[in-house]
């Protein structure tokens, strides 16, 4: 058991989350048999965007709602990102902060052996910051966690 360097998929979901072509990045993605999706939510509200988030993943096929272990890894890996972009504390409108993020969820097997099975990875990139324009700054998380 060996995790591929070139398939890791933490660093996959950022990259993808930044790149300048995404659906290239897709396209590429594909082809290692993985899947993935992008989109953007802005809230003050941490549930709305785990939210928009899970929506996603359900529309693209990347997770199926009625697999409790996919949706609980899915879960987990939005929480790990989340904690990035708040620095440890998930809480959002309740102390008077809002978020613009952009976000891409990654499906796929980072491992040599296909017995490792599937892992998904969340990355969020954005701002963060008073819910006045001006007073925000960029912000990025990342979440991984085995289905």
């Amino acid at each position: 058991m060996s995790l591929n360097k070139d398939r890791r998929i933490g660093r996959h979901a950022v990259l993808l989350l930044l790149s300048d072509n995404p659906v290239e990045q897709l396209e590429k993605l594909k082809q290692e048999n993985w899947i993935g999706c992008l989109g953007k939510v802005g809230s003050m509200d941490a549930h709305k965007v785990v939210a928009a988030i899970e929506t996603a993943a359900k529309k693209n096929g990347i997770v199926r709602s009625d697999v409790y272990r996919e949706m609980h890894a899915l879960y987990h890996a939005i929480i790990e990102a989340l904690q990035g972009i708040t620095r440890g504390q998930v809480q959002i409108g309740s102390i008077l902060r809002t978020v613009g993020l952009s976000f891409a969820v990654l499906r796929g097997n980072p491992y040599d052996s296909e017995q490792e099975g599937d892992w998904i990875a969340v990355s969020l990139y954005g701002t963060i910051g008073a819910p006045v324009k001006g007073s925000e700054h960029e912000t990025i998380g990342l979440g991984i966690n085995h289905i």
